[in-house]
């Protein structure tokens, strides 16, 4: 059984998500309880973008079954910049704008 895992900050509870995959179901004592959890990794890159609650084991938990986390930290940067290097080449004008 897990008991320590990654925590980076804010992390918010989805009914749905996509774009990940689900890694290995495992027990985890968190601070709510014992609950078994499978890490959700992103597809584009790999990483670890938060996990899935299979089962709680504990009444007043069974609201996250079947429920995902995704740290902020994890999607969003440290910055909160979603990894972009530079928001206003993303967003440059079109051609026509330069006729």
């Amino acid at each position: 059984m897990m008991t320590s895992f990654p925590r980076h900050g804010k992390a918010y509870l989805f009914s749905k998500v996509v774009n990940v995959t689900e890694g290995e179901k495992e027990e985890r004592m968190m601070m709510t309880g014992l609950h078994t959890v499978a890490d959700i990794f992103c597809v584009g890159c790999g990483s670890i973008v938060g996990w899935k609650y299979e089962a709680a084991h504990e009444k007043s938990q069974k609201y996250k079954e079947g429920k995902f986390i995704l740290e902020r930290f994890k999607v969003c940067g440290p910055d909160g910049n979603g990894y972009w290097v530079n928001h206003e080449a993303q967003v440059t004008g079109s051609d026509a704008e330069d006729a």
